[in-house]
């Protein structure tokens, strides 16, 4: 999450994109001090499909908006399921998991991603700032939130010898 509300997916978003949503974030900060009723949300899976919807937020839509993803977190409800608060994107924007990635060397890691996952570059660069012993694994034709809940996708067998060899 830190990497893409930085970046977007792909580096596509440049500095003064970065700014300026830092910018809106401070300044709806000022508002919710004022009054804590006007929250504003955020990106994340719409709550509906339009001809012009991303083919990542369609990937997201038949998870979190269908009977698959039907987890709604407490205090939430399932349109806000996945949209973070404007002012959170600052957070997000501070979150660095992977700086500290090698201090749990020498410990195996076992990244998997999909071939067809937009969040693939996350995957691998987590896995070059790895230390040995890890591992990137692949698996062929999945996308991203295939790997939460598609069992016949989802790579039991590799899981299972990663731990065995490793615990």
């Amino acid at each position: 999450m830190g990497a893409v509300s930085r970046n977007g997916l792909q580096h596509s978003q440049n500095l003064t994109q970065r700014q300026a949503v830092i910018a809106s974030a401070v300044q709806q900060r000022w508002i919710e001090l004022h009054n804590a009723s006007l929250v504003q949300y955020t990106s994340g899976t719409p709550n509906q499909l339009t001809p012009n919807t991303s083919a990542v937020a369609r990937e997201f839509y038949d998870f979190y908006r269908t009977s698959r993803g039907e987890f709604t977190p407490p205090g939430s409800t399932p349109e806000l399921t996945t949209h973070p608060t404007l002012t959170s994107n600052v957070k997000f924007m501070n979150f660095y998991p992977f700086n500290d990635l090698n201090s749990i060397a020498p410990r195996p890691l076992l990244f998997i991603t999909g071939t067809q996952a937009h969040s693939q570059e996350f995957s691998e660069d987590a896995y070059a700032s790895a230390a040995e012993p890890k591992e990137l694994h692949w698996v062929p034709g999945a996308g991203h939130v295939d790997l939460y809940d598609r069992v016949d996708l989802i790579p039991f067998d590799r899981l299972s010898r990663f731990f065995r060899t490793n615990l």
